[in-house]
């Protein structure tokens, strides 16, 4: 039977760890390892995606990598409510070194509450676990506050403060409270943003089918929906690597709200097309596949590596080769784009703006932990600065979709209005939905038709 959750390990083992992360010391044991991403993710503020790749390095084995991932990011998703018992259960801090076996306490709380490993085993082996990290002094501590939390019942209480229910940082839910609070339920909104993402497949229509695709899912047994003329969806997808017709190309993973930008888009045969801050590249070959009779497509992005992850999937789906001479890549900050005299005026610009990511954090829960309320202004300016810049670049006429995967309206509708407020060329289109609904702009929210949660909007140059 498929693990219920999708990993790419290709891409993970391929992303570059900064340069001074250290690599894992102590012997291989899931529950090491788990601590030890936890530790780095808290503590040293690096990202999922540039730790977890060396966890999973260690293992042969889908149902361990799975176990991991499982685990790393329960803990993430019930965060607050894991630091109050942890606080309770401590009698001090523990520092320098030793502060890792906080995140492997956190892991057996976990494992006690939340996972379906069996008691005693999430006890012992995360005692065993201790002693691995060369931690034996600490050894007598994580089976006392283990088995403290066991007998006290302690997973029992009820939390006064909402945010630590919810699971979410204090200032995301003020946040939430503050712009969807009399419209949404806060409580839904949150438990969806912790709910697992099904996986969602862009048929590649350049070299395959939907129904071709979708017979050779079934066949392979997985649990297939037909959701538009290109996209299908699975819910017990496993590794990625192992679905049939990857290697061939002959679907792009992409979610359906990010999906939506091609179609927004509308590029038309001939057309001159930007998709600015494009790494790693779906959109871009949604693009090419939306209109393969488009004129020019310029790919752009500020990171070499990012831009190398472009380059990668176009191989994969045949789209460097197809598209050869109507390709360009390249790097260059975004923010001085109007600057680059070796770029033409554009027809259209997908601007895919750098943002807080809080519409995607059921897939990346680290995004709560890592990011800080004063990131979202800092933020908030460089979109308006590359949104500008973008603009100098695009034709009288052209088109421009901002896009973000945020649910912030600073991030979204604000930046529209401030932006149609300071440029008198600028007028905004309706946007009709995946339904055909019309809208003067798209905000999505997490699970909304199982979507991430994403920003659209259109304008047009007079």
């Amino acid at each position: 039977m498929k693990h219920p959750l999708a990993i790419d390990v290709k891409a993970l083992k391929s992303a570059a760890p900064s340069k001074d992360l250290l690599f894992i010391k102590h012997p291989v044991n899931k529950r090491s390892d788990a601590s030890w991403v936890l530790f780095q993710i808290l503590e040293h503020g690096r990202s999922a995606s540039e730790v977890m790749p060396i966890a999973y390095g260690r293992y042969e084995k889908p149902q361990e990598r799975a176990w991991l991932q499982e685990m790393v990011y329960g803990c993430l998703r019930n965060l607050p409510e894991l630091q109050v018992w942890l606080r309770q259960l401590l009698n001090k801090p523990l520092k320098k070194q030793q502060k890792i076996i906080e995140h492997l306490l956190m892991l057996g709380m976990y494992q006690l509450a939340y996972s379906r490993t069996a008691e005693h085993a999430a006890v012992s082996e995360t005692v065993d676990a201790c002693k691995q990290m060369k931690e034996i002094a600490l050894s007598g501590l994580v089976n006392a506050v283990l088995r403290r939390f066991q007998r006290e019942n302690i997973e029992q209480q009820v939390h006064q403060q909402a945010h630590i229910n919810l699971g979410l940082p204090k200032w995301l839910y003020k946040a939430l409270v503050t712009h969807y609070g009399e419209s949404h339920d806060i409580a839904q909104l949150a438990k969806q943003m912790h709910t697992r993402a099904p996986l969602w497949l862009r048929v590649n229509t350049q070299n395959n089918t939907l129904a071709k695709l979708e017979a050779k899912l079934q066949g392979a047994d997985y649990s297939v929906e037909r959701v538009a003329n290109n996209t299908l969806k699975i819910s017990n997808a496993g590794e990625i690597l192992s679905i049939p017709g990857f290697a061939e190309g002959h679907f792009a993973i992409q979610d359906l709200a990010a999906q939506q930008a091609a179609r927004i888009l509308d590029t038309q045969q001939g057309d001159i097309v930007l998709d600015c801050c494009a790494a790693p590249g779906g959109k871009s070959a949604s693009i090419l596949e939306h209109q393969p009779r488009l004129g020019h497509l310029y790919m752009l992005d500020a990171d070499e590596k990012r831009m190398q992850r472009v380059h990668e999937n176009f191989e994969r789906l045949g789209h460097s080769l197809r598209f050869n001479e109507r390709l360009s890549f390249v790097v260059q900050n975004a923010a001085y784009l109007s600057e680059n005299s070796d770029l033409p005026k554009f027809d259209r610009i997908l601007l895919d703006a750098p943002c807080s990511a809080t519409g995607v954090i059921r897939k990346h829960p680290d995004i709560m932990w890592l990011r800080k309320p004063n990131d979202i202004n800092v933020l908030v300016d460089l979109q308006k600065q590359i949104l500008a810049s973008a603009w100098q670049t695009l034709k009288s006429g052209g088109t421009l979709v901002y896009a973000t995967c945020s649910i912030l309206p600073q991030e979204n509708i604000q930046q529209i209005e401030d932006f149609l407020a300071t440029h008198n060329d600028a007028t905004l289109e309706p946007i009709t939905t995946h339904k055909n609904e019309t809208l003067s702009n798209w905000q999505i929210l997490p699970g909304q038709d199982d979507m991430d949660g994403f920003f659209y909007a259109k304008l047009r140059k007079a």
